[in-house]
């Protein structure tokens, strides 16, 4: 048995509409023995528009710990953040999200933002900025974060956007399957200093099982260790056919470290 905090992003065992859907994932989840869930809060039961008041999301949260389980992030993947149309309405529900996830005590959400041009005189950058810069300043009014997801852009742009934000409340959610056109451990000496929450995904031809693509995974853990990382690897399954399974066999890959 290894010393991996291992996870599994709970949308790999399907949507949640309802508690009782919510249930049968979390059932799932602790099935195949990982110890921490990241669910999904951009729609379904869990949006925060539709499990309001402390009471409510106390009683989620206490459903999940009574299973085992202990929430590692939660994914409010609302994007774009680089265009004008619909913007205010994107920014409002993800301040929504930072402020659920305070209330579950596991104060990071996870997303993608959309395209990070390299050239500031592309008009996105300046609304990009300025959409970061303000869930940012509420994430860290409330003591929690946006962990943006790697591999739409290069390290390199990402980490431009947050030197420019410059601010706790703007992290960085790893996925080593997303950015290996990059560089996996480049990506990982690029984004170190901000890296707060990690997918544990693979990738080949295709989405596959952790462990069996071409995700260099014995570098990638000893760096992201030697860094000082010490949170959570959430398996993201996106490999169709035998999730279960898939997940239950990157959970023993995992334990491996």
């Amino acid at each position: 048995m290894g010393s991996l905090k291992i996870g599994v992003a709970l949308w790999s065992f399907g949507q949640t509409p309802d508690m009782a859907a919510l249930d049968k994932n979390l059932k799932t989840a602790a099935e195949v023995g990982v110890k921490g869930v990241q669910p999904w809060v951009a729609g379904g039961v869990l949006d925060p528009d539709n499990l309001v008041g402390r009471q409510a999301r106390n009683d989620v949260r206490k459903r999940i710990g009574d299973m085992g389980l202990t929430i590692t992030a939660l994914c409010a993947h609302m994007p774009p953040f680089n265009v004008t149309d619909g913007l205010e309405g994107r920014v409002t529900r993800t301040k929504k999200a930072l402020e659920l996830s305070v209330d579950f005590e596991a104060p990071i959400i996870t997303g993608h933002v959309g395209e990070i041009p390299e050239d500031h005189d592309d008009p996105r950058w300046g609304i990009l900025v300025q959409s970061m810069s303000e869930i940012a300043r509420h994430g860290a009014a409330v003591g929690a974060c946006l962990a943006l997801e790697t591999g739409a852009e290069s390290p390199e742009a990402l980490r431009d956007l947050l030197e420019t934000v410059d601010s706790p409340g703007l992290r960085v959610n790893f996925d080593p399957a997303n950015i290996r056109r990059f560089g996996v451990l480049h990506s990982v000496r690029v984004l170190r200093d901000y890296i707060v929450h990690t997918h544990a995904k693979d990738g080949g031809k295709g989405s596959v099982t952790v462990g069996s693509g071409e995700v260099p995974w014995d570098e990638y853990i000893a760096l992201l260790k030697e860094t000082g990382y010490d949170g959570w690897y959430a398996i993201e399954d996106e490999s169709g056919k035998g999730v279960i399974d898939s997940v239950r066999r990157g959970v023993a890959f995992l334990e491996r470290y």
